[in-house]
């Protein structure tokens, strides 16, 4: 047996644990002596802690202060490593030392488990964008107040130093923050870095922040009457903007979803416009029936043999978010935005068409229904859609000189 000499007391180096057990053993707190414990999540996450007992020290009740301390993951700790940890926080509590406050801190700090978390969560974004989206938040509003705290000396008062200043004015980003803090938070937990409540839950249960009501934005849109005129407008013009501006009119889709198109994911022959999953905010597939009218628009775009259908101003590249907007600008066109379109569609729909909600809903990818009626609710009603896109298109186009034909 190995183990090390410490006063008049013998501190073993060796327990009950191997490697292998700490690598396989199921959920629970287990001993490997000496007030050392491998503690496993149900979630499978593996954590050391050992209990000390603080010589000559008493708690609140007057009976000895034993206290458990965080060694740190199992996955980055290893089994002697641990051992040698708790050895050294026995040690201290042999001599009337509270770990607490004298043990050589190997905690790191809030920033570097945050960073840390971005990296190994990097495989789940939607796409880099979001991550990065992810990580500026903190970047933004936590780290430069919080940033360089040991993990385990973040509270409640460090979360509301941070949330506070943001909570009403800037409301949803404020939220978005504090599920990120939590986030962190609960994985140095799970790596044994912290113990106790979530700061940022108890927060929240403490109603310790106002109430704010967010009114919803509605983005500005077109009359659907004053449309047909527009699009004539558009009609006249020859830049890639305009070509754009009329597809997304006539489709109803978002203007990421537009100008990310590529002519893999349209089939000429089915009349069908496939946006993969990837690219589409509720994260599913969305296929997309093609009118006479958007054919009329798209096909002669092939000749230019690029990647995109609405190529950009560099070779190979979309045109830039920004462009319809502009457009409407240059066109004079106030008070809408080209988001907005899909409002005037589904204006329109319940209007003059009449469809049913669920048929006006799929056409601009909404998912309808609570989850268990989606999850019944396979068909995307595509010929159901066919024919409403083909009335609409008929519509946008009356006041050109070239209309869709019935």
């Amino acid at each position: 047996m190995s183990g090390t000499k410490c006063g008049n007391f013998y501190m073993a180096l060796s327990g009950k644990l191997t490697k292998k057990l700490v690598e396989n053993l199921g959920a629970g707190r287990h001993g490997d002596g000496n007030g050392l414990y491998l503690v496993v999540d149900p979630s499978g996450a593996r954590r050391w802690i050992v209990r000390v007992v603080v010589k000559g020290q008493k708690n609140k009740k007057g009976a000895p202060l034993r206290t458990d301390f965080g060694l740190g993951g199992a996955d980055i700790v290893t089994l002697n490593q641990a051992r040698e940890r708790a050895l050294e926080y026995r040690r201290m509590a042999k001599q009337g030392l509270n770990p607490r406050f004298n043990a050589r801190q190997e905690i790191p700090t809030f920033e570097e488990v945050a960073q840390q978390v971005h990296i190994d969560r990097m495989p789940t974004w939607k796409n880099a964008k979001h991550g990065q989206q992810w990580i500026n938040t903190l970047r933004d509003y936590a780290f430069p107040k919080i940033g360089r705290m040991p993990i385990d000396s973040v509270g409640q008062p460090e979360v509301m130093m941070c949330l506070a200043p943001i909570w009403t004015e800037k409301h949803e980003t404020a939220k978005r923050l504090a599920q990120r803090i939590k986030t962190v938070l609960d994985v140095a937990r799970s790596k044994g870095f912290r113990s106790g409540e979530n700061p940022v839950s108890a927060i929240k249960e403490a109603g310790a922040l106002p109430k704010v009501k967010v009114k919803p934005k509605h983005h500005k849109a077109m009359h659907w009457k004053d449309v047909p005129a527009f699009y004539a407008d558009l009609n006249n013009r020859n830049a890639m903007a305009a070509k754009a501006l009329m597809f997304t009119c006539l489709t109803g889709s978002r203007t990421g979803e537009v100008l990310g198109m590529r002519w893999a994911e349209i089939d000429f022959e089915e009349r069908l416009w496939t946006c993969p999953a990837a690219r589409m905010k509720t994260g599913e597939v969305h296929r997309v029936p093609l009118t006479d009218e958007m054919v009329r628009i798209i096909e002669p775009l092939k000749a230019m043999k690029s990647e995109y259908v609405f190529e950009g101003q560099k070779r190979h590249k979309p045109l830039s978010n920004m462009s319809m907007l502009m457009l409407l600008r240059r066109m004079q066109v106030e008070g809408v935005t080209v988001h907005g379109f899909r409002s005037t569609f589904r204006d329109w729909a319940a209007e003059v068409a009449d469809v049913p909600r669920e048929v006006a809903e799929k056409s601009l990818a909404h998912s309808v229904g609570s989850d268990v009626e989606r999850a019944y609710a396979r068909s995307d009603l595509l010929e159901k859609r066919r024919h409403l896109m083909a009335q609409w298109s008929l519509f946008v186009a009356s006041g050109s000189s070239r209309s869709e034909p019935q």
